[in-house]
């Protein structure tokens, strides 16, 4: 009977022998039926040791390359021109070259992609002697890459016709042009903060009777097809109701009214606005103005100053049914111009230091170009807003109005 020691050293001993054993069987099998292709050739790209799995990949038979064909031969036209120029240069510098993309022709002429990554194995005296390479099957990377650039490629049609679509629909909720006002320069400007959402900002000038004209300029929350849609309501809703009552806060007033009845319950909309109406006269122009929560418009005077246009205490418009609108008034004389802006200008990050353009360094800004007119100031803005870059979070529209300075013969 065998003791116990005697059994497990047994047990051992064989193990011992059969682990081994296993290992060296396994070795050239490894080598022959890897899940990847394994390329021995020597420094002129000589093909001098191959496995299996390239030999299958490829379609050739061992004896139809081993000693017969260079590496660079299996290769692709355009394949075989960079292994010249920039493969085997590296291999000689460096001494390896890894995850390059190329592609091998099989025996059949179809086109295998393959992740290819060579070392240059070196002999005692550390002169040169083989590149060996161990290749990857590319096809289904090949493949899931092609998806994905076909999946960009929709991406991007489609983005593209959506930033069309935004744009067509971001036309129509502002005049296409606007009209002329006797005696007066007029101009305006929309700098949208993305390509790929339609804001709610929006002008207007429009003529009423009497020889008066309406105008106005605002922002609708939100952004999107549902802000576009309350924005054209915005526009018209004014336009219609400056012709029922043409006081500038009673034209607030409809609005509210309005947008109350259109917007309750859980979804509520509402926008600021300064609506204003004008009537040109000998020397100038009378405007009364009613500010609904937006932005106080600024006047830039003949002389040079700039100051505020406030209505104060002009609440939101649609936020509550009860708002309370206040009006201002004032003229315009030969050299003066009066500005009307959105918000985004003023909330926008400035270039530098990314702090907050405010209401205070706008004004700064328009004394140090005072006195102006309606396109100059429109399109010193303008560049202002493009200098700002991506700082520019939200839409801004611009609306001015000026009397021509008076010329002196």
């Amino acid at each position: 009977m065998c003791e116990a020691g005697d059994t497990d050293g047994s047990s051992e001993d064989t193990v011992g022998d059969v682990f081994p054993a296993l290992l060296e069987d396994s070795a050239e099998d490894l080598y022959e039926h890897a899940p990847c292709g394994y390329l021995s050739t020597l420094m002129d790209g000589t093909i001098a040791k191959i496995n299996t799995t390239l030999l299958g990949w490829l379609g050739h038979r061992r004896e139809e390359l081993v000693g017969r064909r260079r590496f660079a031969d299996l290769l692709s036209v355009g394949g075989r021109i960079y292994h010249e120029t920039h493969i085997a240069p590296m291999l000689a510098m460096h001494g390896e070259a890894g995850g390059l993309a190329l592609e091998l022709r099989t025996a059949g002429g179809t086109r295998l992609p393959v992740l290819v990554t060579s070392t240059v194995k070196k002999g005692a005296d550390g002169t040169a002697q083989l590149i060996r390479s161990t290749i990857f099957d590319a096809r289904d990377r090949r493949a899931y890459e092609e998806e994905l650039l076909r999946a960009r490629r929709q991406a991007d049609v489609e983005r593209d016709r959506a930033r069309e679509l935004a744009a067509i629909l971001q036309r129509t909720l502002l005049p296409p042009a606007l009209p002329v006002v006797p005696g007066m320069e007029v101009a305006a400007h929309y700098h949208p903060a993305s390509a790929d959402e339609v804001g709610g900002d929006f002008y207007d000038l429009f003529p009423l009777t009497g020889g008066t004209w309406g105008f106005f300029l605002g922002d609708v929350s939100g952004k999107g097809a549902v802000a576009a849609a309350v924005t054209s309501l915005v526009r018209y809703t004014l336009r219609a109701a400056a012709v029922y009552d043409p006081d500038p806060a009673g034209v607030l007033r409809n609005l509210n009214t309005v947008l109350n009845q259109e917007f309750r319950g859980t979804d509520p909309r509402y926008c600021t606005v300064v609506y204003g109406s004008l009537t040109p006269e000998a020397g100038g122009c009378v405007i009364t103005l009613a500010g609904g929560g937006h932005p106080p418009a600024l006047l830039i005077r003949a002389d040079g100053t700039v100051e505020f246009v406030d209505t104060p205490g002009g609440m939101l418009v649609g936020a509550v049914p009860d708002a309370r609108f206040t009006k201002a008034g004032l003229r315009l004389t030969p050299g003066d111009t009066l500005l009307l802006y959105s918000d985004g200008l003023t909330e926008a990050r400035t270039a530098s230091g990314r702090a907050r353009y405010s209401e205070e360094d706008l004004q700064e800004f328009l004394t140090t170009s005072a006195p102006t007119t309606a396109p100059a100031v429109t399109a010193a803005l303008k560049a202002l807003l493009t200098s700002f870059g991506d700082g520019v979070e939200d839409d801004t529209a611009l609306l001015a109005l000026s009397i021509p300075p008076e010329t002196t013969s």
